[in-house]
């Protein structure tokens, strides 16, 4: 699924982004820590994989998402 990051906290590393349909979704530390990211910036396209009903890990659209 991809998304475009709304905001990005570097201190908490969690942040918020707009799905394609325009909902918000929350992400916490855990998903940006399960990927590569040193961080993120307001506007950038963004690849998310989803465990439960959450975000579970956030990535660059342009990098795989783990299966």
């Amino acid at each position: 699924m991809q998304a475009t990051v709304r905001t990005f906290d570097e201190v908490t590393r969690s942040g918020t982004v707009f799905l394609d349909d325009g909902t918000v979704l929350s992400f916490g530390a855990h998903a940006f820590d399960a990927g590569p990211l040193l961080l993120l910036r307001s506007g950038q396209r963004v690849r998310l994989a989803m465990t439960d009903g959450e975000i579970s890990y956030v990535t660059l659209s342009t990098f795989p998402v783990p299966e």
